[in-house]
């Protein structure tokens, strides 16, 4: 194996690239510079140069950001990691804040030296590429659209050639507390999920994966769920109820003392470390030094965006003490190889899905058996035995898609369901009157054409119902914010623009209404629990001035400025939602600004199918 390498940097940083450098006695690691350090720092101009660098007869290239400690003995490491690889790509650090910080702490606990990344930005302060896949990065990178993350771009061009990430535990890479040159500032302090300062031991030739992943990230218990094909990240509260375990978490909690922590603090670290305990029961306990050093920096990176260093570091040891009690309950429940006592899980009629762009139906599907439905998601065409033991339908509208609608009232009618719900669209109001829009203004088909092609489907589902005899409800949807959702919505046309570093064009005069992907899940059940006694029901989340979503989306994914555009006509109704709550009791629920960074994460990760398992 023969290894060559180089330190991206900015002028600025020279003296601390030199040093790295110089770290190798063997001499292989050249300093590359911005070569416009006059422009705004970024990556993006750097990383081709590095990784082009390659030395002819190298079989690796290692790559690394000037800002970063290296562990005694780290490049003798590289070089027997390179010899065990293979064709891999090779990460010596997890960051503390990341989806693959969690990933980290369970190879900790575990025991395991070796994992395999979760589809999330590579993490590149220190990264190892066989050579001919480093000497090709240059040019994807020409090829791909400007502006985006360097670690996305990264993560992009190693999803498109199927090489998989591995990252090594404890991190032998630590992430120096430097000013952000790049205008990273805001994201707190970012240190490695676990470091050691010295390199212990030779690598072995091992690297696992692991089917759920519990971290704690923006102050959010979250977990990476591996099923069908792909990943799924959903709240860690979910996922426990899901198992039927939920109610014995929190009930554990509730006995623990309380320590000097918020009580939102207190729940979202007992409810991952339980997690983490539940899926990690089946190894061997980790030994306490390790489950410490572990659990020490959960707190750190679920909230470093939220406490300066002082405060954020202050907090890590209540968080690891209350951490380390909530693993070994979790533990303990994993261990037993069942539900505790008392525990079941109920499950609800029959609901099939049908319908949705990309994997939106499969996801909704997912959160109505989350409401102990038991539903599926059918994306190839429907045939009347996708519809045994199925109660309700919930189809997905869309006016573009010939023929699939046909398609399910027919197997639907054959197969004798109870009912359908034909989730529509806010869009058949437009052309109305400023101001809220109750269900009952439209008495006849609009005259937008966008309206009137929503409306035609409408209309299909109500002259199927009084020729078929099955109820039929029609919810109007504001537009859905989340993962997988549809590319053309405002939101994620803004979020596309604030990755990619474009100012969002704003007309200060529209209005937005949105629909968090889990308040549509809600609403849905709430029509199913009740009989059919409305025809039609407005759904949404919030309602937003141009000005406050373009907020929300700058904060939940990449902060960029605005300019203002003027438009001919600027619609401003926006629909009226009390019947839902009078009729049925729905509420929204969600948080929104939750919702859109789920939205802003997916669409980086997935904008080449990152989150399909592999």
């Amino acid at each position: 194996m023969k290894l060559s390498g180089a330190v991206m940097t900015h002028p600025r940083r020279l003296k601390e690239a030199q040093l790295l450098a110089d770290a190798d006695v063997q001499g292989r690691i050249k300093v590359v510079a911005d070569p416009e350090p006059e422009g705004r720092p970024t990556a993006l101009r750097v990383a081709p140069l590095s990784w082009e660098c390659v030395d002819p007869d190298a079989t690796h290239h290692l790559v690394l950001q000037d800002d970063v400690q290296l562990a005694e003995g780290f490049f003798d490491y590289v070089e027997q990691v390179a010899a065990v690889a293979g064709d891999e790509a090779v990460a010596f650090y997890a960051g503390w804040e990341t989806r693959n910080g969690g990933v980290a702490r369970l190879a900790a606990l575990t025991g395991s030296t070796w994992a395999y990344a979760l589809q999330e930005h590579v993490p590149c302060y220190a990264l190892l590429l066989p050579a001919e896949l480093a000497r090709g990065y240059a040019a994807f990178q020409a090829q791909d659209e400007p502006g985006w993350p360097y670690d996305v771009v990264m993560q992009r061009y190693l999803n498109a050639r199927s090489i998989p990430v591995r990252f090594c535990t404890p991190s032998v890479v630590q992430h120096m507390d430097m000013p952000s040159l790049a205008g990273n500032a805001y994201h707190g302090l970012r240190q490695a999920t676990l470091f050691t300062e010295r390199v212990a031991e030779s690598p072995r030739d091992d690297s696992v994966q692991f089917p759920v992943v519990p971290f704690y990230q923006y102050g959010l218990a979250r977990c990476a769920v591996r099923g069908g094909t792909g990943w799924e990240y959903v709240e860690t509260e979910r996922y426990l109820n899901r198992k039927g375990l939920l109610k014995h978490c929190l009930n554990e909690l509730a006995a623990v003392p309380t320590p000097a922590l918020s009580e939102q603090v207190r729940r979202a670290v007992w409810v991952t470390a339980y997690t983490i305990g539940v899926v990690t029961a089946d190894a061997p306990a980790a030994d306490p030094e390790t489950a410490a050093a572990a659990m020490q920096t959960l707190g750190p990176g679920g909230l470093c965006e939220d406490y300066p260093a002082d405060e954020l570091l202050a907090l890590a040891y209540p968080i690891r003490d209350l951490a380390l009690g909530a693993l070994e309950v979790g533990r303990k429940v994993g261990c037993s190889g069942g539900l505790p006592a008392g525990i079941s899980v109920a499950e609800g009629p029959g609901v099939l899905v049908t319908g949705g762009e990309g994997r939106f139906g499969e996801q909704l599907a997912r959160m109505l058996g989350d409401l102990k439905y038991q539903a599926h998601h059918v994306s190839k065409p429907l045939a009347v035995q996708d519809l045994h033991d199925i109660k309700y339908v919930v189809h997905l509208g869309n006016p573009t898609t010939a023929g699939l609608l046909d398609e399910v009232l027919y197997a639907a009618e054959r197969a004798g369901v109870q009912r359908l719900v034909y989730a529509g669209s806010a869009v058949v109001y437009q052309g109305s009157a400023e101001g809220p829009v109750t269900e009952a203004v439209l008495t006849g088909p609009p005259f937008a054409p966008d309206a009137l092609a929503w409306w035609q489907e409408e209309q299909r589902c109500r002259e199927w119902s009084e020729r078929s005899g099955i109820a039929v409800q029609v919810l109007r949807l504001a537009e859905p914010v989340g993962p997988h959702t549809a590319r053309d919505t405002a939101a994620a046309r803004w979020v596309h623009q604030a990755w990619t570093r474009r100012p969002l064009s704003l007309a200060p005069e529209r209005v937005h209404q949105v629909l968090d992907y889990r308040d549509l899940a809600d609403a849905l059940g709430a029509v199913l629990a009740a009989s059919p006694s409305q025809p039609v029901f407005n759904v949404a989340s919030a309602t937003y001035t141009e000005e406050e979503l373009a907020d929300v989306v700058a904060e939940a994914s990449r902060r960029t400025p605005w300019e203002t555009c003027t438009t001919e006509l600027i619609e401003q109704w926006s629909m009226a939602t009390g019947l839902i709550s009078a009729e049925l009791g729905w509420t929204a629920s969600a948080s929104v600004f939750e919702g859109m960074r789920d939205l802003a994460q997916w669409y980086a990760c997935d904008v080449h199918g990152g989150d399909e398992i592999r």
